[in-house]
């Protein structure tokens, strides 16, 4: 039986790092180009915690909402009215909202990255 030093794990390994890097820093992107797009500085987008209080803002919701996420099973269903309000808060469909929930490693760029105008916070 032979064993190998492990050389074209590491090279796996680093390549998968160094992809994951890259997703979370295009992603990383996409949240600041959305949030200039709303009028606020890009680097609140980075920041946790602010960056949803200000989502909230964005989407006209009160930013104490912040708390509700804390509740299991609550969290979930804020999240989901939250990117159901950004799709409209951007003026896209339902659809959109469901392409936000689904694919959001798809919407989001689609988003942040394309011709979609903030149309204000909305009322509720």
């Amino acid at each position: 039986m032979s064993y190998s030093n492990g050389e074209p794990s590491f090279g796996f390994l680093f390549a998968y790092f160094l992809f994951i890097i890259a997703i979370v820093g295009f992603y990383l992107y996409c949240y600041w180009r959305l949030f200039e797009k709303t009028g606020r500085e890009g680097w609140e987008g980075l920041v946790p915690g602010h960056n949803t209080v200000e989502m909230f803002k964005i989407i006209g919701r009160p930013g104490w909402w912040f708390f509700l996420l804390l509740i299991p099973i609550a969290n979930i269903v804020i999240e989901i009215m939250v990117l159901f309000d950004l799709a409209k808060a951007f003026g896209k469909d339902t659809g959109f909202g469901f392409g936000l929930l689904f694919l959001s490693f798809i919407f989001l760029p689609i988003l942040a990255l394309g011709d979609a105008e903030y149309q204000g916070p909305l009322t509720h």
